[in-house]
C-alpha cells in the first residue's frame, strides 16, 4: 500500500521491450535505503517489483496488462518518474489509500496559472469519472491529490509549488497522458452496494451512510 506521497523522481536509465512485455531501469537515491529484491515501487503510480538493484538504480519487469493500462509504455530512457516506497508500519500517512493498481489513463487539456498555484485539467472516460467527486482523492501519477472542479468528462486539481517542484507535474505539457486511480473507498462501496442488490438485503444507501461507511 502507498500514500501518494512521492519521496523522488527518479529517471530512467533503460527501457527493453521484449515480445508483450518489458523491464525498466531507474536511477533513484532514496528510495534504494534499505531496498530488498521483491519489495515494491511505485513507478509513476504503477506498483512495480523490484527485481535487482544496485547503489544508484533499481530494475523492474512490466508486463502486457501494465503496458496496456498505464502510461509506463511510453517511457524511454530519460525520463522522470514519480517513485514512492510502500507504506511502512510505523510511516505517518500523508496522503490517501493508494493501491499501485491503476484504473487508466487521462489526458491533461489544460494548464494554467493561477496565483502560485497551477491547475491541469484532465480528460478521461466515463468509467474512471464515475468515481471522481469534488473535495474527493485520487492519484495522479501516482501523487495524492485533491479534485477542485469536476465536470462530465473531466476533472481539475490545484497544485501548490512545492508538488509541482517535488514531482514530474513541474515536466507535463497539455497533451500528455498521466495515470489515475480512483479513490478506492468508492469502488468498494459500489461493489457493496451491487451486491446488496442481487441477493435483496436489506443493506442501502442510507444503510451505509447511518454507519460511517459513507
Amino acid at each position: 500500500m502507498f500514500t501518494g506521497i512521492i519521496e523522488e523522481v527518479g529517471t530512467v536509465q533503460t527501457v527493453q521491450q521484449s515480445g508483450n512485455s518489458s523491464f525498466i531501469k531507474i536511477q533513484a537515491e532514496k528510495v534504494l535505503d534499505d531496498v530488498h529484491l521483491g519489495d515494491s515501487i511505485a513507478v509513476n503510480g504503477v506498483c512495480l517489483t523490484v527485481t535487482e538493484f544496485d547503489r544508484n538504480s533499481f530494475r523492474a519487469d512490466v508486463m502486457n496488462e501494465t503496458l496496456n493500462r498505464s502510461s509506463l509504455g511510453s517511457l524511454k530512457n530519460g525520463s522522470p518518474v514519480n517513485l514512492e516506497r510502500a507504506m511502512s508500519a510505523n510511516g505517518r500517512f500523508g496522503g490517501h489509500i493508494v493501491s499501485g493498481h491503476i484504473d487508466g489513463t487521462g489526458i491533461i487539456s489544460a494548464i494554467k496559472n493561477d496565483g502560485i498555484a497551477v491547475w491541469y485539467t484532465i480528460n478521461t472516460p466515463p468509467e474512471i469519472m464515475r468515481y471522481i467527486i469534488e473535495k474527493g482523492s485520487i492519484a495522479i501519477d501516482g501523487i495524492s491529490l485533491t479534485v477542485a472542479k469536476v465536470t462530465d468528462s473531466s476533472f481539475s486539481v490545484s497544485i501548490i509549488p512545492h508538488t509541482a517542484e517535488k514531482t514530474v507535474l513541474s515536466y507535463k505539457k497539455n497533451g500528455d497522458t498521466v495515470n489515475l486511480e480512483n479513490d478506492i473507498v468508492g469502488k468498494y462501496v459500489e461493489k457493496l452496494i451491487q451486491s446488496a442488490d442481487e441477493k435483496k438485503s436489506s443493506i442501502s444507501i442510507n444503510f451505509l451512510a447511518e454507519n460511517g461507511f459513507i
